[in-house]
């Protein structure tokens, strides 16, 4: 018999990998399971739905997503009316193998259709045997879906999804489809809403923003919405990932530079600094073009702080290409870089490519490259020591606080650091003005009594559990058990 059955609501978990887009979308899926009757399980093993969002980008995502179905393997055969459900990219690669690899999985559904997860569910329970649905192209716009928030003080807005870019390493495109975009006023809305929940930070997400604007022929619209944000009452901060540099223009370099909420912070990804390597990776643009951006919005913003990706061991890299990507670093003084191993995804034109790398030469390089990254990290926070610093106090951030008593938020320029609270008690989503006091080459930390301390909206939602849900559209999808009481006629949903 199934809780839903015993009167109990039927609750769920979702356990997620990879990039901001798929944290994303599963608070989609965590919307659309509450407005389909289900609740989060305060016990994540003993969900009556486990749904597992996936990544298809790096070499182990398959060995990790079937590792782990096979751990659920023996509580799925003890628990009949549990149900496991895999999406993301990686179920958009295999569709119907993730099945045969795995009987024991209900449903798969792809990065096109997660508004169809709860009607699929319970087809699945009807019909007693495994559903597989995936879209070769966009359903809805994954913004029009419902979406249950994890910050009560910071939220991603989709501005686009897909992307019309060819690089020869990655998968992404064939997974998530062509560029789709958003209208400008449809962002604007979820923007508001959040903001009237309390919500001080928002980042804008795409694959490539920059590219914003194509689908309906403005190539300056990304300026336009960095700037149209700015007119957000009570909106602190906006950032946006990921920009393309081959797409980045000078408007929007003014636009951060000019508009007071838009932190200058700029993630800008890198992949190689050899031309060669770059022409090799269909990357449009070539080291000078880079280095010339990275000068711009420094003459612009000098106190940005700008992070980057970068791939070692791409196939072909000789030494030299490898060193010109170090001189990029050097030139560049990143904050921070999220630094990869070159693996091959099946798919993609670099699988196939001739001149694999051997492992060793790839760990060599990039333990040479992380050593580089460091040196210059370190000296660049080190910068910061004796500067006052605004923190937005985050969940989650500092992994030992508990240890050292500290708390811990992100700068405006996106540095993480951990502070001192003195005898201040700021709550998550609150603001603290505090000074550096000691620089490490990944975060800083602020061990005197702070300056200020802001209590806002969000910190006041912390404190009292609440995170931002909002309504969306629900597609007609049924839902499960009693419904749920109409909301007062006040306040603000999507």
């Amino acid at each position: 018999m199934t809780t839903e059955l015993q009167g109990a609501p039927r609750t769920y978990d979702v356990r997620t990998y990879g990039c901001q887009m798929n944290v994303h979308d599963s608070e989609r899926i965590s919307g659309l399971m509450e407005d389909a009757g289900y609740v989060r399980a305060a016990d994540a093993d003993a969900a009556d739905v486990v749904v597992f969002n996936t990544c298809a980008v790096r070499e182990n995502a398959d060995n990790r997503l079937y590792g782990n179905l096979g751990h659920l393997r023996p509580t799925k055969l003890k628990n009949p009316g549990m149900q496991i459900a895999v999406g993301g990219c990686l179920a958009q690669k295999d569709k119907g193998d993730i099945v045969k690899k795995a009987p024991w999985v209900d449903v798969v559904f792809g990065t096109h259709n997660i508004g169809s997860l709860p009607a699929m569910l319970e087809r699945a329970r009807h019909n007693e045997e495994a559903q597989v649905e995936i879209l070769e192209s966009l359903e809805v716009f994954p913004s029009t879906l419902p979406t249950k928030r994890e910050s009560t003080y910071a939220g991603w807005v989709s501005i686009s999804v897909g992307c019309n870019n060819t690089c020869t390493f990655c998968i992404v495109p064939s997974l998530r489809g062509k560029e789709k975009d958003r209208r400008p006023g449809d962002i604007l809305a979820e923007v508001r809403a959040l903001v009237a929940e309390g919500v001080l930070e928002v980042t804008l997400l795409g694959q490539n923003v920059n590219s914003y604007g194509v689908e309906f022929g403005d190539r300056l619209a990304f300026g336009k919405l960095l700037r149209a944000t700015g007119e957000v009452e009570g909106l602190e901060r906006v950032r946006f990932t990921s920009p393309h540099p081959k797409d980045f223009t000078d408007d929007v370099i003014a636009a951060m530079a000019e508009t007071p909420n838009v932190c200058h912070s700029l993630h800008m990804p890198l992949q190689s600094g050899s031309d060669r390597v770059l022409k090799a990776m269909r990357r449009s643009y070539r080291q000078e073009k880079y280095l010339g951006i990275i000068e711009k919005v420094r003459a612009a913003m000098p106190d940005a702080a700008i992070t980057t990706d970068i791939i070692v061991g791409f196939p072909g890299e000789t030494e030299e290409d490898f060193e010109q990507t170090l001189e990029v670093v050097r030139q560049a003084r990143f904050s921070s870089a999220f630094t990869f191993q070159y693996s091959k995804r099946p798919g993609t034109p670099a699988a196939t490519m001739e001149e694999q790398i051997p492992k060793a030469v790839v760990q060599d390089r990039y333990n040479r490259l992380i050593a580089t990254l460091e040196e210059i990290t370190w000296a660049e926070n080190k910068k910061l020591v004796g500067e006052k610093v605004e923190v937005l106090v985050a969940v989650g951030e500092g992994r030992k606080d508990e240890r050292t008593g500290r708390l811990s938020g992100r700068a405006r320029d996106g540095r993480l650091v951990h502070f001192a609270t003195g005898d201040r008690k700021p709550r998550p989503g609150d603001i603290i003005e505090t000074v550096v006091t000691y620089a490490a080459p990944h975060h800083l930390n602020a061990d005197g009594a702070p300056l200020s301390h802001r209590r806002t909206r969000a910190g006041d939602a912390s404190e009292a559990g609440l995170t931002p849900k909002l309504k969306g559209v629900s597609l007609g999808l049924p839902s499960i058990g009693v419904p749920a009481p109409l909301p007062p006629a006040e306040g603000c949903a999507l």
